[in-house]
């Protein structure tokens, strides 16, 4: 499309005034009146100046205290296998039903605070909803573990082919040896 979509650039005027020049907007309502009655200054986007020292953010991070518990659950558990069902009202995620577990295990304070996400976890598990870990940890364990036979494998092969050059060079370095032995018992026999 014709012209800057950037409302940095220009004024709405000015745009609408060259995308109606190569057609490809019809003319609106408002453009003869302004065109007609145009505003004694062109409104136009203008950087604001900062002021002097740093720029403070007035509203400062809202953090709950359900976030951290949230956040554990989306790096432990990831977001699921299946994608949110938003057009029910009344769904709720895993996650959120993970915060309420945990909310509500933290308010009867039998468990310990360590203990707590894990024991969250159990209880939903003992209510029907199974929560799979990511498979990072397993990746990365499996992968640790089958590096370890396979470097045992390498090693066992390379010990073999290293055993098995050896020998080769010695069976050559006798066959050389035995020709040159033959010289000297019979300097002149050619």
């Amino acid at each position: 499309m014709a012209g800057s979509r950037l409302q940095k650039i220009g004024s709405v005027f000015s745009r609408t005034r060259n995308l109606l020049r190569i057609g490809v907007v019809e003319k609106p309502l408002w453009f003869d009146v302004y065109a007609a009655f145009p505003p004694l200054r062109e409104p136009l986007y203008r950087v604001p100046r900062p002021r002097y020292g740093k720029v403070k953010d007035v509203i400062p991070a809202i953090f709950y205290p359900e976030d951290e518990v949230r956040a554990r659950f989306y790096r432990v558990y990831g977001s699921g296998p299946r994608a949110f069902d938003l057009s029910q009202s009344n769904y709720k995620s895993t996650c959120q039903r993970f915060v309420e577990k945990y909310n509500e295990l933290k308010e009867e304070g039998k468990i310990e605070e360590e203990k707590l996400f894990e024991e969250t976890g159990k209880a939903l598990l003992a209510s029907g909803i199974l929560l799979q870990r990511r498979g990072t940890d397993k990746v990365a364990h499996q992968d640790h573990q089958d590096a370890e036979t396979r470097d045992s494998v390498l090693h066992l092969h390379l010990q073999t082919v290293l055993e098995e050059m050896q020998e080769n060079k010695k069976d050559q370095e006798e066959q050389t040896a035995e020709p040159a032995e033959k010289q000297k018992e019979n300097p002149v026999s050619s």
